[in-house]
């Protein structure tokens, strides 16, 4: 428990002292006039509080990612602890600022825009592919696994309602209004609600586990998995009967960590934002939250299961993370308050669901210079939804595993832009192009090895990952050195 104590002081401390220095390169001006007051249009660009703003933008980004990856992450052991605090400090928080930032600075635009303005119409179309692309699997997962949470209720078994099938057209009925109705309708008046209901139930399994779980490893246990042993052997390579930690383990937890799907949710809310000094707050803030939700639930994955790896890979071969959360909530908080955390937890990729096909609406939008009608947004819906319903019959497991490695693709691609908008203000791009460099060499390494990829032999992932990543700090060296030198 020292370990979970010691990620949210670190998580703390990286709001405190280091989110004021990632600002201050970003060029935050909090007497320029924001997108949603030079261009109020009732729909998407409406003025919002930023207490508001910051329980939208925390439900928007957090979904079921920092609940399920967290679980699935804790089969490798504490490391996914170590992962998930230094990969929101270094990359998740400065990544989702950015995505923020950048939107507020270019009129509230989405970020296939934002890169044509910072690169060029090939870039533009590569992240108009890599953010629709995303959007839709984030869509479609969360289509599928709020459905299954709700239909395999207890309550519902023997009843119309554990038909899985029906709640995949309630929610999608849901997405259908949410994407056409103004922000200020459905989003900025239940959201932040939805945002308290996500910190209580947090702090809810926070209290469980801290009274009811004798199971969490000792201090002097975790010390010995970072022994020099560990390290040279299972850190890098895997945990004993587990997969291998290089690159898997940065895939599994990417909500919590780094995520890409949160840059698609940042124009939306850099359109509501009434100044701009409340970037920081609402979006480097938001994230770090979503690390203290991703820290409990890996914290709750290795405590509630005495049995260890075998015990937890059991339960989720049985019946995916979605079993594991049931089997914590029940045991923890007894029959009635797991019920109530297992449908809070439905509702949640409901709100990120919803967000992710407006986003995608708004995308298109943008980038095919579509005038904002009614006809015109349903034009673009309909279709967009009719696909995913087909989508929601396909293996959940497949679907999963391509929403991963889009969401840590786009995550790298987003971090390249910053550092190029940086690089245009000559502040100090490392904040940005270190981690995108990082994140490019967990991406090809991946992408070598993966079966949904090249399929290469697992020994091939770690000797390409550090072959890339050196590569991109040499290429960021020299082009430091012609820029920085002008």
């Amino acid at each position: 428990m020292i370990l979970f104590f010691i990620c949210l002081f670190g998580l703390g401390l990286a709001y405190k002292f280091y989110s004021p220095f990632v600002a201050k390169q970003a060029g935050i001006d909090p007497d320029s006039p924001t997108p949603s007051q030079r261009f109020n249009d009732g729909v998407d660009y409406v003025g919002v509080h930023p207490v508001k703003a910051f329980l939208i933008q925390f439900l928007n980004i957090a979904g079921v990612g920092p609940i399920f990856g967290p679980i699935l992450g804790a089969l490798y052991g504490p490391i996914a602890l170590v992962w998930i605090v230094l990969g929101n400090i270094i990359g998740g928080s400065v990544h989702d600022f950015f995505s923020g930032v950048m939107s507020i600075k270019e009129d509230g635009k989405s970020l296939p825009e934002i890169a044509g303005h910072y690169f060029n119409i090939y870039f533009k179309a590569i992240m108009l592919l890599f953010t629709a692309m995303l959007l839709f699997f984030v869509g479609v997962v969360f289509i599928m696994s709020p459905a299954g949470l709700i239909s395999n209720l207890d309550s519902l078994q023997g009843t119309m309602f554990a038909d899985n099938g029906l709640w995949v057209l309630i929610i999608l009925s849901y997405y259908l209004l949410a994407t056409l109705l103004p922000i200020d309708k459905v989003i900025t008046k239940f959201y932040p609600v939805f945002g308290g209901l996500m910190i209580v139930m947090t702090l809810s399994i926070i209290v469980a586990i801290l009274w009811h779980a004798p199971n969490l490893p000792a201090i002097e246990n975790i010390f010995a998995f970072f022994s020099h042993n560990h390290l040279s052997h299972e850190l890098l390579n895997r945990v004993p009967d587990g997969p291998p930690v290089w690159p898997l383990l940065f895939v599994t937890i990417t909500c919590g960590a780094i995520s890409g799907f949160h840059s698609t949710q940042a124009p939306i809310i850099a359109r509501c934002l009434t100044n701009e000094k409340y970037a920081r707050p609402v979006f480097y803030g938001a994230m770090l939250a979503e690390g203290v939700v991703a820290c409990v639930w890996a914290v709750a994955g290795i405590a509630a299961f005495p049995g260890g790896y075998a015990e937890l890979k059991s339960i989720i071969d049985l019946g995916g993370p979605g079993l594991v959360v049931n089997k914590i909530a029940t045991s923890y908080l007894g029959s009635l308050g797991g019920l109530m955390a297992i449908l809070a937890v439905a509702v949640f990729p409901i709100t990120s669901g919803d967000t992710a096909f407006r986003s995608l609406r708004l995308t298109i939008i943008d980038a095919f210079s579509i005038k904002q009608s009614i006809k015109n947004r349903l034009m673009v819906s309909i279709p967009i939804l009719t696909i995913a319903y087909f989508m929601t019959k396909i293996d959940f497991s497949l679907i999963w595993r391509y929403f991963a490695f889009s969401n840590m693709l786009l995550s790298t691609s987003v971090l390249w832009l910053a550092t190029k908008y940086l690089f245009s203000r000559k502040s100090f791009h490392w904040i940005a192009s270190l981690p995108a460099a990082i994140g490019t060499a967990v991406t090809v390494s991946y992408i070598v090895t993966a079966p949904i990829g090249l399929g290469f032999a697992q020994s091939a992932s770690k000797p390409t990952g550090v072959i890339v990543g050196i590569i991109c700090v040499i290429a960021l060296i020299v082009l430091h050195k012609r820029s920085y030198s002008k």
